[in-house]
């Protein structure tokens, strides 16, 4: 209730002093792919964390948006992550992790893969500049997994920990553009209101070719991912992946 009353409040008070941009109905659909280099620990609530070491992998996002001129009424964006990675480490003593204690070699397979529900305005919209405002509830809907290796490298029994919980963020989403080139450079950031040490943000440059049915944009640029939790879901954490991507958006 308390997530909600607070993406409400951040919401509104955008209403009050905005006026949307948008004169017709547009939609956005787009996707990147991610290399992203991933580093952290976990544990579960009143453990150690502890620390793996875990491989680069490539990850991938996929969003749509609608947005329309309606007064008051927020554009919306949904947005899929898909953040998973596998790791390993040697522990030094036990370590309790679900139902199980670990101990000697074990390896994760750590899941962060989340929705984001975005609530935003359109601040400015023209060639030059672009800029949106807004709220959104990053909703997750990973796991972290546990294997124990026996000395001969088989892997053995698992515990699982689930993430279903969410993160009430604030939204920013602004370009720069270069008239009659269509080269443009982008920031696209989320801040967590409630877990202040969650964050996801986008660096990057882009390039849009105007057609008559519909727009492209090409994008480059780096993303950074960082899920800092106490006590989320009954699991501490300090996870991050970063790295460059590559995508394309449609505008319709």
């Amino acid at each position: 209730m308390k997530k909600t009353l607070l993406a409400c409040a951040l919401l509104g008070s955008l209403a009050a002093t905005s006026a949307q941009a948008a004169t017709v109905v547009g939609f956005k659909v787009g996707g990147d792919y991610w290399n992203a280099d991933t580093e952290g620990t976990f544990a579960q609530k009143g453990q150690a964390q502890q620390e793996f070491d875990y491989s680069s992998s490539s990850q991938g996002s996929i969003w749509v948006a609608i947005e329309h001129p309606i007064p008051l009424v927020p554009n919306l964006k949904i947005r899929e992550n898909r953040l998973d990675a596998d790791g390993k480490a040697t522990l030094t003593g036990d370590w309790a992790f679900g139902d199980r204690v670990f101990n000697d070699d074990v390896t994760t397979a750590s899941n962060l893969s989340n929705t984001d529900f975005v609530l935003y305005y359109e601040l400015l919209d023209n060639d030059i500049v672009a800029l949106d405002l807004g709220a959104a509830y990053k909703k997750m809907h990973g796991s972290f997994r546990v294997h124990q290796i026996s000395p001969s490298g088989v892997v053995g029994a698992y515990a699982q920990k689930d993430l279903s919980d969410g993160v009430v963020m604030a939204y920013a989403n602004a370009e720069v553009g270069i008239p009659g080139l269509g080269l443009y450079g982008f920031a696209d950031v989320m801040q967590g209101i409630d877990e202040s040490s969650v964050y996801d943000y986008q660096l990057g440059l882009g390039w849009q070719f105007d057609g008559v049915a519909l727009d492209t944009k090409l994008r480059v640029g780096y993303r950074d991912f960082n899920f800092d939790v106490n006590n989320f879901d009954g699991v501490t954490a300090n996870m991050q992946f970063k790295g460059y991507f590559a995508g394309v958006e449609l505008v319709f």
